[in-house]
């Protein structure tokens, strides 16, 4: 048992140290700096343990320096410089193709520190050795990197016998570089890249001089109405700096109306697309407009003379209408009162409008006309006595005077709608005439006075009597 146990506890014990040995190792590949190999023309005086620096804020360190072509630098250009950089800053990290270094004074005794930018997230990241030195190292061209001229060696041009040397090479310089005018170039660019990047600006202002000039034209056309409004463009700008302050003041309720903007877009969009198919539908209609715009322009044209002479109208109506205030006030017992009366004689109006509606449906107006015209034909004699009337007697047996109907001689027309006679006909329509007298009477029945006029009226336009 004793044997076993030591075994488990052995196996445990060598579990535990390869778990600690594979997580030291993953921490290291996973944790560790992240190292350039960026190649200079020249290192100046830069020593590891430098700083490096982005946007000012430290982020690493140098690690090594590896000058001219020896072995150490390996594969190193021939009077180039490689420096390692250790970059301990992971926020940094990694750096892209557009990435760039220089090498800056720091102090005035010489002291100096490696100025870089990271590059942007939109290019690709540097490439790594995989082998030979610098393995595992990201490599960054001398084409993207730059280096310092020395304050003190500017100093000692001034000197023996650094001067007659300069000046040895300034006349020498034109032999010697006869046919590397390039390379001069491109080292000038690369000693500072404000030279390189100077040049692509003015290749660019050089293609473009037409619209710069174009440009000198229009700006000169738009400054000056500009130059006449100087205070109202000054007080664009205190407005705008208010505007700001008021923003700023509500930055939070403004990131809320950001955050709402997506849902309330999608919202939108089915009306959006409602908007649509009525533009597309509206579209005739608009046209339509387009085409009577022209007359509708003169129409309005035409109504500001109405309206100027519509406006002492109107003024004048108003002083009337003020002038008007208290008589009208006056009359409202009188409306009242017509009130009244119009709500009493309503019943009486409605059997008026029944009986001349039925007098114009059955051509009594027609005949009562014919009658006052045939009547006056008939009345328009004249001699020494007087008016006579031309009459024609017509004698037949139903002109005797009787107390009873007469068969064949009532003027009444029975429901079949012959011409014969009956006794039983001409008594239902008297009784139906009564009916409708009392119809009449009983709408009628408050208004004791009109009741007994309208009775009479009505029996006499039946001819009840």
């Amino acid at each position: 048992m004793r044997r076993l146990a030591l075994i488990v506890v052995v196996v445990l014990l060598a579990a535990g140290a390869a778990a600690a040995v594979i997580g030291t190792g993953s921490s290291e590949g996973a944790g560790g700096p992240y190292l350039v190999r960026a190649i200079f023309d020249d290192a100046s005086f830069a020593v590891p343990g430098e700083d490096v620096r982005i946007a000012g804020a430290p982020v690493g360190s140098i690690e090594s320096l590896c000058a001219l072509a020896s072995r150490s630098c390996g594969e190193t250009p021939k009077n180039k410089a490689a420096v390692t950089l250790e970059i301990d800053n992971s926020s940094f990290a990694p750096f892209h193709a557009n990435a760039t270094c220089a090498i800056r004074p720091q102090s005035l005794i010489g002291e100096e520190y490696v100025d870089c930018s990271p590059g942007t997230s939109s290019a690709p990241p540097l490439t790594r050795i995989t082998s030979g030195p610098g393995a595992g190292q990201y490599y960054l061209p001398v084409t993207q990197t730059s280096s310092p001229v020395d304050f003190d060696i500017v100093q000692d041009i001034a000197q023996e016998p650094v001067r007659q040397s300069l000046a040895i090479i300034i006349d020498e310089l034109g032999t010697g570089l006869a046919a590397r005018g390039s390379d001069l170039n491109a080292v000038i660019h690369r000693a500072n890249p404000a030279l390189g990047y100077t040049d692509q600006v003015f290749q660019i202002l050089a293609r473009q001089n037409r619209q710069l000039a174009q440009l000198a034209t229009d700006a000169d056309t738009v400054l000056a109405p500009l130059a006449q409004d100087r205070g109202q463009l000054a007080d664009f700008v205190a407005q705008a700096n208010s505007t700001s302050v008021a923003t700023a003041a509500r930055a939070a309720a403004l990131a809320r109306t950001f955050q709402l903007f997506p849902s309330f877009l999608r919202q939108l969009q089915p009306l959006m697309a409602d908007l649509g198919t009525l533009a597309d539908q509206g579209t005739p209609v608009m046209m339509t407009l387009g085409q009577s715009a022209a007359d509708l322009g003169r129409e309005f044209e035409n109504l500001a003379p109405f309206a100027t002479a519509a406006r002492s109208a109107l003024s004048e109506l108003g002083a009337t209408a003020a002038q008007s205030q208290q008589p009208l006030v006056a009359s409202v017992p009188l409306a009242r009162r017509l009130q009244r009366v119009g709500n009493a004689t309503l019943p009486t109006a409605n059997l008026l409008d029944q009986l001349t509606t039925s007098l114009y449906q059955t051509g009594a107006i027609d005949q009562l006309m014919a009658t006052l015209f045939y009547g006056t034909a008939a009345g328009n004699g004249f001699d020494s006595v007087g008016h006579y009337v031309r009459v024609e007697p017509l004698v037949s047996s139903c002109t005797n005077y009787a107390t009873s109907p007469v068969p064949g001689c009532s003027a009444n027309f029975g429901q079949g709608g012959g011409g014969a006679p009956a006794s039983g006909s001409a008594a239902r329509a008297a009784a139906a005439r009564r009916g409708i007298v009392a119809a009449a009477l009983r709408a009628v029945a408050g208004q004791s006075r009109s009741a007994a006029s309208l009775k009479g009226l009505l029996r006499y336009l039946i001819g009840d009597r």
